[in-house]
């Protein structure tokens, strides 16, 4: 899992834990979870950044044609 082992996965526990307080962590750990979930839903769906892929990028027609 990313190189990391068990002691510091715990090193970095205790930092978050003294940074941020228990009362903080369930809060944290909701956001992080909802954050997650909608990066996952945004990928499934595909681009999410509003333009419309069939109509192109291309420069609008000329007038009169």
């Amino acid at each position: 899992m990313f190189g990391l082992g068990i002691g510091e996965l715990l090193v970095i526990l205790v930092v978050v834990l003294l940074l941020f307080g228990s009362s903080k962590l369930p809060q944290l750990g909701q956001g992080l979870g909802e954050g997650i979930k909608s990066f996952r839903k945004a990928f499934r769906d595909g681009s999410t950044d509003g333009k419309d892929e069939k109509k192109g990028d291309g420069p609008p027609p000329a007038p009169g044609k």
